[in-house]
């Protein structure tokens, strides 16, 4: 009898099989970080590996929607292991002993994970892990199934663990050091999304730099293609769309609100043309407050979580789309510009332009860049967007074929294939 969280699609025994251990699985909503382990899913058989997908029981996710469960592809087998969020399920008064917070709130997910995972190894044979960071217990349940099973691993840090600063936690500080160290030192390979990951952590474990690899995140052209574009967002004003989460610190808009005091000032006319609108940013009173004491309300628009089709439809609406990225996350590349790119619309990329967001728009031949603490910058690459909004804005055809999610599954099936031959 199969278990019962597992589905019932059937495993390909005769191709090579990977168990992927990723948190972010559909039905979560709100993170983009689905997208990677959904897309290699998808693309995956197509190099000679079959997906496991070992993920955590729905009750975890913050939100849930049913907008991607259709995506998963009907080769893949998917896993829910027993999992918790400590903040909700466990705490009392708002309140909960710090443990079961190590390395992060879904610890409870390594035991349910782990025991998933060898029952999965034993029955399915997988010749291959992979697991996903963020969350850092994907990682834990692979190194113990690694541990135990002998099975070759391959590390995936979508962003970077232990940081100058980061945790802010002594304790969950030291569990991510350790975490991350285990897995340099015992994953067949470690991948990173960014180059300035891949050269950080290459000089941190100089000894192991050879494992590492870059696999940068994409675009699926197939959701494109299921995608419909509509008429523009709003035929009278430029619409320039941020769409996804706008984390208070790592994508601060105090100074893009501060620009358009400024045009509402200084240049009335480009900012009455304006109009900026936030689609499933999450801290939507945080924007609202903003708003209002920049006195700027009229020209920012505020909207909930659409699905992803229909968000994708919203991003080849709009008039132009909008990075926002601080200087203090210039080792990470938000996971939706890849999608921007493909979209072919106007990007502005407000980030710090020694990072890495900076480097990958120049790469793909954007020019309008700005720091985002910079609200004179600012204010003049909107004056610029307003009076010719496809100057500077436009990526390359070859950046955008160079950004598919395809290529990236062939990477990964590239290093699976590696990781396997290191074990004989």
């Amino acid at each position: 009898m199969p278990h019962p969280l597992w589905s019932t699609r059937l495993v390909n025994m005769k191709m090579k099989k990977v168990l992927m251990v990723a948190f972010h699985f559909p039905p979560i909503q709100g993170s983009s970080g689905v997208q990677r382990t959904l897309r290699f899913a998808r693309h995956l058989p197509e190099f000679g590996w079959q997906p496991i997908i070992l993920t955590a029981h729905p009750r975890a996710y913050p939100s849930t929607t049913d907008d991607q469960l259709g995506d998963i592809p009907e080769h893949v087998t998917v896993l829910r292991a027993p999992a918790w969020d400590t903040s909700r399920h466990f705490a009392i008064g708002g309140r909960y002993p710090g443990f079961l917070a190590r390395p992060d709130r879904w610890v409870s997910w390594w035991l349910g994970g782990t025991l998933s995972g060898l029952r999965a190894i034993d029955r399915f044979k997988p010749e291959a892990l992979w697991s996903t960071y963020p969350i850092a217990t994907a990682h834990r349940i692979a190194a113990t199934l690694n541990k135990r099973r002998h099975v070759p691993w391959i590390a995936d840090f979508r962003d970077p663990m232990a940081q100058e600063g980061y945790p802010a936690d002594p304790a969950v500080w030291r569990s991510f050091s350790d975490i991350e160290a285990h897995a340099v030192h015992h994953a067949a390979h470690c991948t990173f999304t960014t180059p300035s990951a891949l050269a950080h952590y290459q000089q941190r474990y100089a000894p192991d730099a050879g494992r590492l690899q870059l696999i940068e995140n994409g675009y699926d052209e197939e959701s494109f293609a299921e995608a419909s574009t509509g008429a523009a967002l709003n035929p009278d004003r430029l619409t320039l769309l941020h769409s996804g989460i706008v984390y208070p610190s790592e994508r601060d808009p105090t100074r893009l609100f501060d620009a358009l005091h400024l045009l509402k000032t200084q240049h009335a006319d480009v900012f009455e043309r304006l109009r900026v609108r936030f689609r499933a940013a999450v801290h939507d009173d945080m924007l609202r407050a903003m708003a209002r004491e920049a006195g700027v309300e009229s020209a920012i628009e505020i909207f909930p979580a659409i699905g992803y089709r229909d968000a994708l439809a919203e991003m080849m609406s709009a008039d132009g789309l909008l990075i926002l990225q601080a200087a203090n996350c210039n080792a990470q590349i938000p996971a939706k510009l890849y999608e921007y790119l493909r979209a072919g619309r106007p990007i502005l990329a407000l980030t710090d332009p020694a990072g890495d967001t900076a480097a990958t728009c120049r790469d793909a031949g954007l020019e309008a860049i700005a720091a985002l603490d910079d609200a004179q910058a600012i204010s003049a690459q909107l004056q610029r967007f307003v009076h010719s909004p496809k100057d500077g804005t436009l990526p390359t055809a070859a950046a955008v074929d160079r950004a598919s999610r395809r290529g990236r599954a062939r990477t990964l099936a590239e290093l699976l294939d590696r990781s396997t031959m290191q074990g004989k």
